[in-house]
């Protein structure tokens, strides 16, 4: 049998019309991506506001990126998430040009002053949006 004959039971038509989730795909998942974006903004922001808060009242990115890399542990963290970021960041681009979505700019504005957390879960809940978009016509 081939896979395109395959299909899930009752995964056919309704005989009244398609069902509200293939009308709507996706449309927990989008609000899914928006609660991450903002759990993405205030948990981080929270270890930036204690880091603050324990080294002298200001943002010392030198020091931040120095105890970023204070030990292995931490170095592998950081070296995985500007990899993982940088790759991410080159595929939002690409994305939201083939897509031709809006909001880009505040998205990867997001990335670098708020966090990539936030950022990121942002691109996906617009993209999802933006797919709702395209499916409605």
């Amino acid at each position: 049998m081939s896979p395109e004959s395959q299909q899930l039971p009752n995964s056919g038509p309704s005989p009244s019309g398609p069902s509200p989730a293939a009308q709507a795909p996706g449309r927990g998942l989008q609000w899914l991506y928006l609660a991450l974006a903002v759990a993405g903004a205030v948990l981080p922001w929270l270890s930036n506001l204690d880091f603050i808060a324990t080294t002298g009242g200001s943002f010392d990115l030198g020091l931040f990126v120095q105890l970023a890399n204070a030990n292995p542990a931490a170095s592998s963290l950081s070296r995985d998430l500007a990899i993982g970021a940088t790759a991410v960041v080159i595929w939002m681009v690409q994305e939201s040009r083939r897509l031709q979505m809006r909001g880009l700019p505040w998205v990867l504005l997001s990335c670098v002053t708020v966090a990539f957390a936030c950022g990121a879960p942002l691109f996906l809940y617009l993209r999802e949006r933006r797919l709702h978009e395209l499916a409605r016509g």
